[in-house]
């Protein structure tokens, strides 16, 4: 009678339980990929199709809200983790979520398996806190001197970003151009040939060697990354141990099975003692639907008296662990310290052996980028302006403006010049590193054209120009007489706002008779007179 009851009431209701933890799952899943796949399109539309108002995803990243100083987000962050725990890296997070699609493929912690594969599952591994805090206690510290190196290199955000930048938005151009290829055979115009202008060596390099880390990681060990190294996953594990919701095992129930420790690709599942690290749950729910006998759920986690005094002997447990990984760590940390740096000297060495432009020894910021101080304190180079800039006049550094400026974006007029009338790229920063400009953009003064006479075709050849007074659009550069009927170049440093108009149209090669040279600090330019226009009669038709 007893079995017939268990099977006929236990059962059915272990069943619904499954179902509710399965739901909660597929929930996860659906709010995930809605917040991922709008913000891995914003990064690859190179057609520039997408509203601009798709840069509000990017703002509730973590580093961006701290850089920005957006405390609304930041309390809407810190409140949501405080509820549910680490959802925000296995929901919002685009890098957390490329991880899950890459960690899927790889099988592991499955349950259904291609005949004849070998079984492939997650299994507990201990917390690596010594390496964990120890990258976050160094972004912290050389935030507060205002130095976003560390933050620029593990910030998983600013990492997707230049994925998608350098090797996604690429991929996706070069298949446009093959199908603009066919089409225009077929005689079909609806495709047009795109050319990739904003990638850079060093930036195809930083891109590649992220994807290959977090690939191998992702694919091998699941979250290892947000759980060892990313700095945004660490801050936020101190939050989610006071979390109200989170996954709790009942000793009551379990039966050790390690089901839930097979499926938990955090690997903080520690199915033998029975005990989850919160820090590094990353609340998937991947492991609710495992268990067989109730075990394991995502519940209210307010302890009891019985459970705290258990919770208390677990602390001391772990305090010891954690006394004997920072005599480890003290030693990892101080070697790897001394090897960072001892590599400072060679730095600017490497740096000035590059072949550099004597005219760009400053990197040229965006307008709206304040100063050349400013903008080094808050990109984290995450590329979203390099995506978006219609010009494509944004590029990637490389290590010619030293180590505080690798990989942040700067100003190259090659092939174009900054559009008068745009400011894109202030519109959609979401560091605070470029402010919204606005109409005043028109003034703001980021460099100033300077004319080298002995460069100019004027002077060189004795044959007419004034390319570069025609493309002025302040009236920066006028033409003065020179001699003859020639007239060379003059600039008035107060009209001119750095768009490098007159530098992109120089026709001097290779280097251009007229440059911008940036302002360490922005100005702000004198607007041009108006002229008056000379009212002349017309009789008759005027000819």
């Amino acid at each position: 009678m007893s079995l017939s009851l268990y099977s006929q009431f236990f059962i059915p209701n272990l069943n619904g339980l499954r179902m509710k933890f399965s739901f909660l799952k597929r929930l996860r899943v659906f709010f995930a990929l809605l917040l991922f796949l709008p913000v891995l399109l914003f990064f690859c539309d190179f057609l520039n199709i997408l509203p601009k108002q798709f840069h509000f995803l990017m703002q509730i990243q973590v580093v961006p809200a701290i850089l920005a100083g957006s405390i609304g987000i930041l309390l809407f962050l810190a409140v949501l983790t405080l509820l549910f725990g680490r959802i925000y890296c296995s929901t919002i997070c685009p890098l957390g979520v490329f991880q899950d699609i890459v960690s899927r493929f790889s099988g592991r912690g499955r349950k259904k398996k291609k005949k004849g594969s070998k079984k492939q599952w997650f299994k507990y591994s201990k917390p690596r806190n010594y390496l964990r805090y120890g990258l976050l206690a160094v972004c912290v510290v050389f935030l507060v001197f205002g130095i976003v190196t560390p933050l620029l290199l593990l910030d998983p955000y600013s990492n997707f970003g230049r994925i998608a930048n350098n090797l996604f938005r690429p991929l996706g151009m070069e298949i446009n151009n093959i199908v603009a290829a066919i089409a225009l055979k077929s005689g079909n115009f609806s495709f047009y040939h795109v050319s990739v202008e904003t990638v850079t060596a060093i930036s195809l390099i930083a891109a590649i060697v992220v994807l290959l880390v977090v690939g191998i990681m992702s694919f091998m060990r699941g979250r290892l990354f947000c759980n060892t190294i990313c700095p945004v996953g660490s801050l936020l594990g101190l939050v989610s141990r006071f979390s109200l919701f989170k996954v709790v095992m009942d000793e009551s129930k379990c039966t050790k099975c390690t089901l839930c420790e097979r499926a938990c690709k955090s690997q903080c599942i520690d199915s033998k003692n029975i005990k989850i690290d919160s820090s590094r749950c990353v609340s998937c729910c991947n492991c609710l639907s495992r268990c067989k006998s109730d075990a394991i759920g995502y519940r209210f986690s307010l302890k009891t008296k019985k459970q705290s005094s258990a919770l208390a002997n677990e602390v001391q447990v772990s305090d010891s662990l954690v006394q004997n990984e920072k005599r480890e760590g003290r030693r990892a940390f101080m070697a790897t310290g001394t090897a960072v740096v001892a590599t400072i000297p060679f730095i600017p060495a490497w740096a000035d052996a590059t072949e550099v432009d004597e005219s760009k020894l400053r990197p040229i910021t965006p307008p709206g980028s304040k100063s050349l101080q400013h903008f080094k304190e808050k990109c984290t180079a995450c590329h979203l302006c390099v995506t978006h800039c219609p010009q494509q006049i944004l590029k990637p550094a490389g290590f010619n403006f030293g180590l505080g400026y690798l990989l942040k974006p700067h100003m190259v007029y090659k092939k174009a010049y900054c559009n008068f009338e745009c400011d894109i790229c202030s519109k959609i920063c979401p560091n605070g590193a470029i402010l919204p400009a606005g109409e005043s953009k028109k003034t703001i003064q980021i460099g100033i054209a300077t004319f080298t006479q002995e460069r100019c075709v004027v002077f060189t050849d004795g044959t007419d120009c004034g390319a570069c007074s025609e493309h002025c659009p302040t009236q920066a550069v006028k033409m003065l007489p020179y001699k003859d009927t020639l007239r060379l170049p003059h600039v008035t440093p107060d009209l001119c706002v750095g768009c490098g108009g007159c530098e992109y149209i120089c026709p001097v090669r290779p280097f251009r008779a007229i440059n911008v040279i940036a302002n360490d600090v922005h100005q702000v330019s004198r607007k041009p007179e108006e002229e008056e226009m000379e009212h002349i009669e017309v009789d008759d038709f005027g000819f």
